[in-house]
Order: C-alpha cells, then sequence, then structure tokens
C-alpha cells in the first residue's frame, strides 16, 4: 500500500486519538525522537560499521527501527502543524539550487 506524506500525517493523527489518547508533548516526543535515531544508529554501526552485535541484538529490525523515527517524526509534524509534504519540496528545492553543480564537482565524489 502506497501511503503520501498527507496521508501518513492523517494515519498518526488518527492513530494517537484512538490508541495513544494524546500525543506527548513537544519536547517529549523531540527526545523520543533522539532515542529512535540512536537505535538506527545502533543497528547501522553494527551491521554496516566496525561494531558486533550482542545477542540480544541480533534479532533488530532496520526497516522498523526507521518506521519508528518516521513515526515519531510525523508525530512533531502534527503538534507544531508542519505539512511534510509541502516542507520536503521546499527543501529539496533548496538542495537542488544550492547544490546543484557542488556535489559533481568534489572530486572525493568521482
Amino acid at each position: 500500500m502506497d501511503i503520501t506524506l498527507k496521508e501518513a500525517q492523517q494515519i498518526v493523527d488518527n492513530w494517537i486519538k484512538t490508541n495513544g489518547v494524546r500525543y506527548f508533548n513537544e519536547l517529549t516526543n523531540t527526545a523520543i525522537l533522539m532515542e529512535e535515531v540512536g537505535e538506527v544508529a545502533r543497528i547501522m554501526s553494527r551491521k554496516y560499521g566496525e561494531q558486533s552485535f550482542k545477542e540480544s541484538d541480533k534479532k533488530v529490525d532496520l526497516g522498523d527501527e526507521m518506521a519508528d523515527v518516521l513515526f515519531v517524526l510525523i508525530c512533531l509534524a502534527n503538534q507544531t502543524g508542519i505539512d511534510l509534504t509541502q516542507a520536503l519540496q521546499q527543501n529539496l528545492n533548496k538542495k537542488t539550487n544550492r547544490d546543484k553543480d557542488r556535489h559533481h564537482n568534489n572530486e572525493k565524489l568521482k
């Protein structure tokens, strides 16, 4: 099932209102977001980096952890009135204008 960002924001909002009672406050959700990003980093450092997995880490699911990050980020967007579709488009436009030649001219990327 393909979901747009707008639909994802509505789905998360509906889930919060029916299952989560209410949103945690913005500061709490920011702290939760950092925790979730840390869990992604932990997996990445073990799967793609030089650290090794402990037995308790071997059954982790990178996709699930990334979805946790996305869920909390969507919560924060909903709480702060951010339309993620619009924000992403503006961000891509900014990056395109700023970086249109920079990466092609970067010798480190060749």
